[in-house]
């Protein structure tokens, strides 16, 4: 079992995160452009220097193996930095752990050629390019099986048509991993997907409209239309139909970090109204000595220390050797309440601040709507209760009696056939 205790070297490894995260890398989320525009001058000059002593120390991309330049981290430690690295949006470009950019590269190193993890999957590891991840379609949202896009086989290669929406980070993308449909008839609707890997600068990529949310430094995501794009017999990633277990590659693990980053916003915004409300007067005392007041900071409080608990524990059951498909439960219910989580602790922050709050000058607005955004992204919420319940329901048996076993004349008439009668004297 883990013992609730960090070894000390870690520990130490985890201090530093923490006051490099907090004197060098926030100040970036208030000068620069999004984090993924890599080619802009300011990324160059500020970022890059950062990246360099994260790699000096050995914590770049961690939870890559050794063979890819990483240490191999097990779940339980990438998430404990990740809740650091959350304090900022550039936390997990800094430290070579920014999605969409991770799961694509585990793709890559799994179904990769050896030439396309030289062309894409080396720079990618080392952030010299980024790249994007389309699979939501305008017509099916967050149901990958009403995907429209198809790719025909057409002499040795492939050509895609169709269109792909909220491809994030599509503009600063070097290469797209792209799910479409290839078989439309096969019996099996999982089986009817594949994913390919295409080259962003590859003729008939047309960007319809780029899309924002509040809080976004710059818009990231993409309505993209797809003309006629040939792309070569090897980019087809995995076998034909096998796009549902190619993108199984991606996920889980990095729903833990993604987890791990919320409560990372959510803490600094409690950090934030703490010092708010010892420092605030009202009503002829200080905020903080409001019984109402006292109850809200203390309900973020418990929330946020719930919420980290479950989270570590999924972590440590998959260090354990359980395997994501084993873990759904658990990593579904950590998508489900890290949405809550953040929603309420910085509504809670909103209104503890009053008026200042709502300003576009506190950060509060901009967590508030992250907890939007992160309820709908890897999946909206409503699917990953359905998922909680489902695994859960699986292990019960109907009981074909009108009266359940559990009302308390049922169970005391077993109890005295079990007692016997000698009991009964």
């Amino acid at each position: 079992m883990w013992s609730f205790e960090t070894d000390p070297e870690f520990q130490r490894e985890l201090d530093w995160i923490s006051a490099f995260i907090r004197e060098h890398v926030e100040p970036l989320d208030h000068i620069l452009p999004s984090q993924w525009n890599i080619e802009h001058e300011g990324f160059k000059r500020r970022v890059r220097p950062l990246q360099a002593q994260v790699k000096e120390r050995g914590l770049w991309a961690c939870h890559l193996g050794p063979h890819l330049g990483g240490k191999g981290y097990g779940q339980l430690k990438l998430a404990l930095m990740n809740e650091q690295l959350g304090r900022s949006r550039f936390g997990p470009i800094v430290f070579g752990t920014q999605a969409p950019d991770t799961g694509n590269s585990e793709i890559l190193a799994h179904y990769g050629t050896d030439e396309q993890k030289e062309k894409w999957l080396k720079p990618l590891l080392n952030n010299e390019i980024v790249s994007c991840y389309a699979m939501t379609e305008p017509q099916g949202g967050a149901d990958p099986l009403m995907i429209e896009t198809r790719a025909e086989q057409d002499g040795d290669g492939w050509v895609i048509n169709g269109e792909k929406w909220f491809s994030s980070n599509a503009k600063f993308a070097a290469f797209y991993i792209i799910m479409v449909k290839t078989e439309p008839d096969a019996n099996d609707p999982y089986r009817r997907q594949s994913m390919f890997i295409v080259d962003a600068k590859t003729p008939g990529i047309e960007f319809i409209r780029e899309y924002g949310y509040h809080g976004q430094a710059e818009k990231e995501h993409a309505h993209v239309r797809w003309n006629n794009v040939r792309v070569p017999a090897e980019g087809l990633l995995g076998g034909r139909g096998d796009g549902f277990a190619v993108a199984q590659t991606r996920l889980g693990g990095g729903r833990l970090h993604h987890a791990m980053r919320a409560l990372a916003e959510a803490t600094k915004c409690l950090d934030m109204t703490c010092e708010r409300v010892v420092s605030r007067q009202t009503k002829g005392d200080v905020l903080w000595k409001q019984q109402m007041v006292q109850e809200r900071i203390a309900d973020a409080w418990i929330q946020l220390r719930q919420f980290r608990l479950m989270v570590l524990e999924t972590a440590w059951l998959a260090d354990q050797g359980h395997d994501w498909k084993a873990l759904r439960q658990n990593v579904s219910a950590v998508k489900v309440v890290m949405t809550k989580v953040l929603h309420d602790v910085s509504s809670m922050a909103i209104h503890l601040h009053g008026a200042l709050g709502l300003t576009t000058e506190a950060p509060f607005t901009d967590h508030l709507m992250n907890s939007f955004m992160i309820g709908l992204a890897d999946g909206p919420t409503e699917v990953h209760k359905s998922v909680v319940a489902r695994q859960l329901l699986k292990d019960y048996t109907p009981n074909p009696e009108m009266f359940p076993d559990y009302l308390r004349w049922k169970v005391l008439e077993k109890a005295g056939a079990n007692a016997g009668p000698e009991a009964a004297g």
